[in-house]
């Protein structure tokens, strides 16, 4: 084992090069440490290598694209793969385990990694450190699963969560819920600022010319909260003193919806991380919605998205929409860092909208508020560390589970 750098294996549904917060979370985390030292398993192949992640090994347990369930056939997918695929899995893990010889497993339980994952890591001779991203009993995933397979992945994560060495999750209140339902301690961890974000937004950084650009980055998950923002953009953007833009940045397109208008809104598509810091960067806001009403809470009281963490690295001050209980409208209410509407109507967002995208200087305005926020909340090298002193501690328990 190098003591600076064990031996890490990590294991989640995700390929290392995957789009999405979750997987940029892990590529964040990761920085600096040496391919030779790093292995992943996941549930697909890597692609384009579009992020740039290396690793020394990456081992497959293919889920067929047809076979994957959505809301399509889900019931018959789903029974196929816990008939089938679930048993083979266990025994893929097992066999990588047994070649690589990993000194610490880093686990992020999602989808169908977890029923392998779950029933291979408490029994064996190895540390695991858990991160908690997403919970699997959120709307989405009972939507594609159906809600009991999403309430026994939701089962089994926890029991990673238990049964890990260390552990963390993306906010303080998933880990206090977690904590209650468990018995388990975990820290935070989470999308964060580098060094050189800090540097970029302690410097002055005026509105650049030409329209108002409002970035969108990412899936875009709440869509009904999306279409109301979109109406109610759409009845004051003529009442402003500069024209607007929307700029979508992200794996999908949204070109076959009835919102979408190409006269004032841009797709660019997936971008590696430093393009798009730097197309962040030429935007003058950015927008985070959730659900407005609190049917799903297990989301909306638990998720952060990555895109809220994003903008605050660009500089962008934040439209945050959503119900006021959600995790992301607190903390934009907590830090000011934008505008921030918790009614669902278009009329009041629209009024909302045209006061605070009047403001000629958005950017130095909030600077001072995203700057806090910042330095409180999302200071990655902080949290890397903290990660990092958790791999240690499963890298030696991984030495004592084997000499005993």
């Amino acid at each position: 084992m190098n003591s600076g750098f064990p031996r890490l294996l990590v294991a989640t549904e995700a390929w290392p090069n995957a789009p999405g917060g979750g997987a940029a979370v892990i590529r964040q985390m990761l920085k600096g440490w040496p391919a030779e030292n790093l292995f992943w398993w996941s549930c697909f192949r890597d692609g384009k290598k579009l992020f740039g992640q290396s690793v020394a090994s990456h081992r497959v347990a293919k889920i067929p694209p047809r076979m994957y369930p959505t809301v399509r056939w889900r019931a018959q997918k789903s029974w196929l793969l816990e008939r089938f695929w679930v048993p083979w899995a266990v025994r893929h893990v097992k066999k990588a385990l047994y070649d690589l010889k990993p000194d610490v497993v880093w686990v992020i339980p999602h989808c169908w990694a977890i029923p392998p994952l779950a029933r291979v890591l408490p029994e064996v001779k190895t540390g695991f450190h858990v991160s908690i991203h997403d919970y699997m009993d959120v709307r989405g995933v009972s939507e594609k699963f159906g809600e009991r397979r999403s309430r026994q992945m939701a089962a089994m994560a926890d029991k990673l969560y238990a049964s890990a060495t260390t552990r963390d999750a993306i906010c303080k209140a998933m880990v206090d819920d977690l904590r209650a339902r468990t018995g388990a301690d975990g820290s935070i961890d989470r999308a964060g600022l580098e060094q050189v974000d800090f540097d970029y937004l302690a410097a002055a950084s005026k509105r650049n010319e030409g329209p108002i650009r409002i970035a969108y980055a990412g899936t875009i998950i709440a869509e009904e909260t999306f279409t109301l923002f979109v109406r109610a953009l759409g009845q004051v953007r003529g009442r402003l003193s500069h024209p607007v833009t929307l700029e979508f940045f992200g794996d999908h397109s949204y070109r076959s919806r009835e919102w979408f208008d190409p006269g004032w809104m841009n797709e660019h598509g997936n971008l590696p991380a430093r393009e798009l810091s730097q197309a962040l960067k030429e935007c003058d806001w950015g927008v985070s919605p959730m659900k407005l009403t609190d049917d799903d809470p297990r989301y909306n009281r638990f998720s952060l998205p990555t895109k809220f963490v994003s903008y605050l690295a660009a500089g962008l001050p934040v439209i945050t929409i959503g119900h006021p209980e959600s995790t992301v409208m607190k903390m934009a209410s907590q830090y000011g860092v934008g505008i921030s509407a918790t009614e669902g109507g278009p009329e009041n967002l629209g009024k909302q909208l045209l006061e605070g995208l009047s403001e000629l200087e958005p950017k130095m305005k909030y600077r001072a508020e995203i700057l806090r926020c910042a330095q409180m909340e999302f200071d990655a090298r902080s949290m890397r560390s903290g990660i990092y002193e958790n791999f240690q501690k499963c890298a030696s328990r991984t030495i004592d589970l084997r000499v005993n």
